[in-house]
C-alpha cells in the first residue's frame, strides 16, 4: 500500500511538473520570439537613422562644395547606397557630386543616372 502511495504521489508530481511547466515553456518561446523581433526592430531604426544621416551629411557636403549646385540635385539613401537625381550643369558636376558623396562615411555606392544635363556650361 505504501508503494502505492508513493506511486501515485509521483505521478501526480509528475503531471504537475509535465503541465506546469508547458507554460514556462511557452513564456521563454514568446520571450526569445519578442527579443529577436526587438533587435529586428531596432536594427532596421539604426539603419533608417544611418541612412537619414548620410542623406544629410551628402547635402550638406554639396552646399559647401564649389561646383556643385545642391538646390538642383536630390538625395535619397536605401541601406547606404545614395541616389541622385535632378538637373546639373554638365558632367563636371556630375563627377564631382559623385565624388563628393562618396566620402561621406558609409556610403556603398552612388547612383548618378537620375541625374539629367541642362543647357547650362561646364
Amino acid at each position: 500500500m505504501r508503494h502505492s502511495l508513493i506511486r501515485k504521489n509521483l505521478i501526480a508530481l509528475s503531471l504537475i511538473a509535465a503541465f506546469g511547466a508547458l507554460p514556462v515553456a511557452q513564456a521563454s518561446a514568446q520571450d526569445t520570439s519578442a527579443k529577436t523581433q526587438m533587435k529586428s526592430d531596432m536594427h532596421q531604426m539604426e539603419r533608417a537613422t544611418s541612412d537619414t544621416w548620410i542623406t544629410t551629411k551628402v547635402k550638406s557636403e554639396f552646399a559647401t562644395t564649389k561646383g556643385v549646385d545642391a538646390t538642383d540635385i536630390s538625395v535619397t539613401t536605401k541601406h547606404g547606397h545614395v541616389t541622385l537625381s535632378g538637373t546639373v550643369s554638365g558632367d563636371s558636376e556630375i563627377t564631382a557630386a559623385k565624388e563628393v558623396a562618396m566620402k561621406v562615411k558609409g556610403v556603398k555606392s552612388v547612383d548618378t543616372s537620375g541625374l539629367k544635363i541642362t543647357g547650362h556650361a561646364d
